[in-house]
């Protein structure tokens, strides 16, 4: 029962939503070019080229509505002087990524590509929320443990309707996140309307330097063991090794994997952690290319350090995403653990940076994650074995108190306790 390898490596990130923190954790983002980390500083190497397009170039027949709606713009539009032909098309740009209906896929102009750079580098300060989007709508996916957001009273599947008196109507995640954003100190008044609320409410929050807290450990009557994993940051792997080589010596055979409220991190770690529990060759996920490539497999490393004896439960709700979502399918799929609490976020779309110009950029989704079985997580999250609704009380004890009930943990607990 080896548990001292595991590879550290963190090469692939997923971009599950961005993220309105302030270190150099991308929850989610995931760049075809390598990230590599360096003494805690993340370098992005991102390549400049584009294949050439497949369809065939555009008639002049084709393109007259474009230059038409140019010339009227020019000729008619009251203040048409003090815009810039430069400024012109990269409105045009911003509104052709727009038309497919993606909204993770958006043109950077220079100032959102340098602030988006300033992100990757992790050199700003944050509130401590992950969002994005749902029906349209931005949402909070899960605040980071004892952040700014998080002490506030924020709560995951929030709804954000503003941002310092600017309506969130017509924002895409980045924007949304440029304006959140800010230098340590500063405040940012953020407009909420809860889950079964009519009523918004105000939250004025001060921006600060995140700390991602990353795991706990801890056990419950019944010889169950508990590991809370927060994020699948670079570190992840290794933490997660110590925690279950703890779950062995203690000698029990129950464990919990709590991941609510994980908006998730690097590939690696939850391609790491899964192969824990799966025999080598198991996929842990898949990378659909759709018609433009072959699928990326990525199989278990085989680990494998369980036998059957291993009863395994996964916590999950809205706010478990990306690698979490990667990471629960897997095992859920592969029959290792079953989950409890409500249905996964669904973020599983694979971006890819692209330069235009020297100082623009292009986010494109260019594929999906599928599960073990073919689960396109874009589409829909992940739906639990036993559900568990929370009432909006439920909801309020647990973010005013640590020891309040915790009815998804309850029945995780009974289920694994009725087993001998």
């Amino acid at each position: 029962m080896n548990i001292n390898n595991i590879s550290n490596k963190t090469a692939n990130v997923i971009l599950s939503i961005s993220i309105a923190v302030a270190i150099g954790f991308l929850a989610g983002m995931y760049f075809k070019s390598q990230i590599i980390n360096k003494n805690d500083v993340q370098t992005v190497s991102i390549s400049a080229n584009i294949s050439s397009p497949g369809n065939a170039p555009l008639t002049a027949a084709q393109l007259a509505p474009l230059w038409n709606a140019w010339g009227i713009l020019s000729n008619k539009y009251i203040d048409a002087a003090s815009t810039t032909d430069e400024q012109k098309i990269y409105g045009a740009i911003k509104g052709l990524a727009s038309s497919f209906g993606d909204p993770y896929t958006v043109f950077f102009p220079p100032a959102q590509a340098k602030i988006f750079q300033g992100d990757i580098a992790g050199n700003f300060g944050g509130v401590g929320m992950e969002i994005g989007l749902k029906d349209s709508q931005l949402i909070v996916i899960a605040p980071i443990k004892d952040s700014p957001a998080s002490i506030a009273g924020v709560k995951s599947g929030d709804f954000i309707l503003s941002i310092d008196g600017t309506s969130t109507s017509e924002m895409n995640v980045d924007e949304a996140v440029s304006h959140i954003r800010g230098p340590q100190g500063t405040k940012v008044k953020i407009k909420f309307l809860s889950k079964g609320s009519s009523k918004p409410t105000d939250i004025t929050i001060t921006r600060d330097i995140i700390k991602i807290p990353t795991l706990d450990t801890d056990t419950k009557d019944g010889g169950i063991f508990v590991i809370k994993l927060y994020s699948f940051t670079a570190d992840s792997p290794v933490l997660f090794r110590e925690a279950l080589r703890k779950f062995i010596v203690s000698g029990d055979h129950k464990l919990v994997l709590d991941l609510r409220g994980n908006p998730g991190g690097y590939l690696d770690a939850a391609w790491d952690m899964a192969s824990y529990f799966l025999p080598i060759g198991k996929t842990v996920v898949s990378e659909d290319f759709g018609s433009h490539d072959k699928p990326n497999i990525f199989r278990s490393k085989g680990y494998n350090v369980f036998n059957s004896n291993l009863e395994m439960l996964i916590l999950a709700d809205g706010g478990s995403a990306s690698a979490s979502e990667i990471l629960a399918g897997a095992l859920q799929e592969n029959g290792v653990a079953k989950l409890v609490g409500s249905k996964t976020f669904g973020k599983g779309s694979v971006q890819e940076l692209v330069p235009i110009t020297p100082d623009t950029s292009l986010k494109v989704t260019i594929a999906h994650w599928l599960t073990p079985n073919g689960h396109n997580l874009s589409h829909d999250g992940l739906d639990p074995d036993f559900p568990v609704t929370l009432s909006d009380k439920d909801i309020a004890a647990m973010v005013a108190s640590k020891d309040a009930k915790d009815p998804i943990m309850d029945k995780a607990v009974e289920i694994l306790t009725a087993r001998p």
